[in-house]
């Protein structure tokens, strides 16, 4: 697992003459963190580096290795890199698992250099400061791993720290190979932490991450777990026997790609939500299942409230922060049946299904009064983020998906018309009879009013 990598973007200077090094808009505690763990990986590799045999076999090996990953890097350049919002997995577990199996400690340190170094040059340019930082994960959770490793077969921690040079005999008998597999899964569990702290820390403590596995994401780490074993396992009995072990790891690296490529071409990079174009698509099946079953479905248009001045104020990369946890704080609120998606901008689209618009109301303002009770903050000070919606409900304000977000569109206008952070309906719809509920209306359909403003005649 590694932290999403942003695309890289040229060097300058910020409005006032401050730097606009990307490393220095990160959060200062993220830049902490990764300092810290730097330091501490550069500390190790001295120890071990001081304590180590090293072997024309062992460089050997570490050489046949980081040649194996780059062949799967080289393979599975041209399908390109996808770059999805929040955390990022691989299968270069394949390489990382025999060196920490393999080799001394000091060698899982060294070998995130030469292949992050390749993923850089070879797919695509991001910022240098969080390949540093996967890379530095990555070689702490593989030296720690490493270290536990040799100290079961060469006794204690000082043989753990140099290496036992038989460590990879055990690789060919039952226990050997459980230990191993123990050790990989625990490589898997450090990194993901390491990874999954450092998101915390760049989100903010007001804001709930994703969940760090999913069914998805434990299937792959199985699969590089797996896989990772089974090329140590062919390297210790011959070097030769890699040959035969790249092309389906190769295989497997490009399918996996594959998946993570059609899942960016439906989703929205800053926010993992579905992106426009497919949510529509799929809105408009539910909106047609709905019309055939004589069904109900709601749609909401949610804008986030002077989401210009916050970029203006704070800069862009707050605003991706902001619009990260507004995407993430509704789609806590949502069912699993609910369809969100991101419809650019600040603009986010729920769908509905089954709602009246007693129901859409209520899920509107719940969803204004979480956002609301975001928090969020720039060196120390808080951020106050609000929210406007719009409210189209099918058979009242539309009967079909461009109607509904017409009628929806024009509710979101009336909202931040009449002073933003606010619920409305559509006061009509023209070429349609009958009285459509409006916003006043609407305050008729919850007696107990919105969470807030406590007054009912303030929702819109």
């Amino acid at each position: 697992m590694s932290i999403s990598e942003k695309p890289a973007a040229p060097v300058g200077r910020a409005p006032g003459g401050r730097s606009s090094w990307p490393v220095l808009q990160e959060p200062q505690g993220l830049i902490v963190y990764m300092c810290l763990l730097l330091v501490a990986a550069l500390f190790l590799f001295g120890v071990a580096f001081a304590l180590t045999v090293f072997s024309l076999k062992d460089l050997v090996t570490f050489t046949a290795l980081v040649a194996g990953a780059a062949i799967s890097v080289e393979g599975s350049r041209r399908l390109g890199t996808p770059t999805p919002a929040g955390f990022n997995r691989d299968l270069l577990g394949a390489w990382w698992f025999p060196v920490v199996l393999l080799l001394p400690p000091v060698y899982s340190l060294l070998i995130p250099i030469p292949v992050y170094l390749m993923v850089q040059q070879r797919t695509r340019r991001t910022l240098v400061h969080r390949r540093v930082f996967n890379a530095t994960s990555v070689g702490l959770s593989g030296f720690l791993v490493s270290v536990v490793w040799h100290g079961v077969w060469g006794g204690g921690l000082v043989g753990g720290l140099g290496g036992s040079p038989e460590s990879g005999e055990p690789l060919t008998t039952g226990p050997g190979v459980l230990v191993a597999v123990l050790c990989c899964a625990g490589f898997t569990v450090l990194n993901t932490l390491l990874v999954a702290l450092a998101a915390r820390i760049s989100s903010g403590p007001g804001n709930s991450l994703r969940p760090m596995w999913d069914r998805e994401a434990l299937i792959v780490d199985a699969v590089e777990l797996c896989v990772g074993v089974t090329v140590a396992i062919l390297a210790q009995l011959s070097l030769f026997l890699l040959v035969i072990a790249v092309p389906p790891v190769l295989l497997l690296q490009r399918s996996l790609l594959y998946q993570q490529l059609q899942m960016a071409a439906r989703t929205d990079p800053k926010t993992g939500l579905l992106n426009a174009p497919t949510w529509e698509q799929e809105a408009s099946v539910e909106i047609a299942r709905a019309r055939s079953s004589r069904g109900r479905a709601a749609v909401l248009i949610v804008d986030i409230d002077h989401f210009k001045r916050v970029n203006d104020s704070h800069g862009h990369l707050f605003g991706d922060q902001v619009l990260l946890g507004v995407a993430t704080t509704i789609g806590q609120q949502l069912r699993q049946s609910d369809l969100l998606g991101r419809f650019g901008g600040e603009e986010f689209v729920v769908l509905l299904p089954g709602s009246d618009t007693t129901e859409a109301w209520r899920a509107a303002e719940r969803l204004r009064s979480q956002v609301g009770s975001m928090g969020i903050a720039v060196d120390d000070v808080p951020v106050h983020i609000t929210i406007s919606i719009g409210v189209a409900v099918i058979g009242d304000h539309g009967n079909d998906l461009v109607e509904l977000l017409t009628a929806a569109d024009l509710a979101l206008y009336r909202a931040k018309e009449t002073g933003r952070n606010r619920v409305c309906l559509p006061a009509g719809r023209p070429g349609v009879g009958g009285t459509i509920p409006g916003p006043r209306e609407a305050e008729l359909l919850d007696p107990s009013g919105p969470a807030e403003p406590t007054d009912p005649r303030e929702v819109n």
